[in-house]
């Protein structure tokens, strides 16, 4: 790749995968809503700064033009808590997530990567079933997935590669949400008990610099018409995970295992190839979990979250 377009490059992985591409001498032109969240680029001769928010994506093709290998459309609303209920913001994410698109098209990219979820699994099961109980995070999951097949039918229809990465669940700095990494370990910092499920299902957790380092991996060599679960190829417990995570940063704190019931997650990870991404491209998750952790940790401190 020699020149690619970022939407949310100022945001959690957005500005991983930026930062990440720039430092390979790659031209970014990362999208955000504000100069203040493109600012840390500026020392980078290959990056060129688009302020736009999701009004002005209609405009993009006249602001940019240049041959672009890969758009990367990351920009999300509403990506945890009660935000997964307002679903009159969630479709408008879908709406311009297609949008986004139809510029990459008329831009003339190469590729379009969308960054998915790994909540899209749950609705590949729900939707085929006669009855289940949503939570939610469902209205989330469903836009995702809705988006996701918009996007792959516009390109498909007007001869521009498309994949997609389902994220697991995320942790790394910059993660301003309460995600259950952070509330994990904003309590371990604190010394304050973890409520916490059973944890005796699969799970799994990705540190952002392996989600960048995936999608970078994605647009270079992902096939095209495909969609990747991003994270690891061998998965252990929610237990086993958060008592790696307290081991870590403080072994001392209780976790109160069965605090809450295990609610089914409704992902089944034996109908996920969880090793298409390392066969495709070769990527393969390499962060070191204690190193990580304790990055993320600091970094959560650092910011009293």
């Amino acid at each position: 790749m020699e020149k690619v377009i970022v939407t949310g490059a100022g945001g959690f992985i957005g500005g991983v995968l930026t930062k990440k591409l720039l430092e390979k001498s790659v031209t970014v032109y990362g999208i955000d809503v504000s100069e203040e969240k493109l600012s840390e680029y500026s020392a980078f001769e290959n990056f060129i700064p688009v302020v736009a928010d999701f009004s002005k994506y209609d405009s993009l093709n006249e602001i940019i033009d240049d041959d672009i290998d890969v758009f990367y459309h990351f920009a999300w609303q509403g990506v945890f808590g009660t935000a997964f209920k307002d679903y009159g913001l969630q479709l408008n994410n879908a709406k311009y997530a297609c949008e986004a698109l139809e510029q990459a098209i008329k831009i003339g990219c190469k590729k379009f990567v969308f960054a998915g979820t790994m909540n899209e699994y749950e609705m590949d099961k729900y939707i085929k079933a006669d009855y289940f109980e949503p939570r939610y995070t469902y209205i989330y999951s469903a836009v995702k997935q809705v988006s996701e097949a918009i996007c792959k039918t516009l390109a498909f229809n007007n001869n521009i590669k498309f994949c997609s990465g389902r994220i697991a669940m995320a942790y790394g700095e910059k993660n301003y949400s309460m995600m259950v990494p952070n509330v994990v370990m904003k309590n371990l910092l604190s010394n304050t008990p973890c409520n916490l499920i059973e944890g005796n299902d699969l799970y799994d957790m990705i540190y952002v610099d392996d989600i960048a380092g995936a999608f970078e991996a994605i647009g270079e060599y992902g096939k095209n018409l495909k969609s990747y679960y991003v994270g690891h190829r061998k998965l252990t417990t929610f237990r086993n995970l958060i008592e790696k995570v307290a081991e870590i940063i403080n072994p001392e704190c209780p976790l109160l295992f069965g605090k809450y019931p295990d609610v089914p997650s409704g992902v089944d990870y034996s109908n996920i190839d969880l090793d298409a991404l390392y066969n495709d491209t070769g990527f393969e998750c390499s962060a070191d979990f204690e190193e990580s952790i304790i990055k993320t940790a600091e970094w959560l401190k650092s910011e009293g979250i």
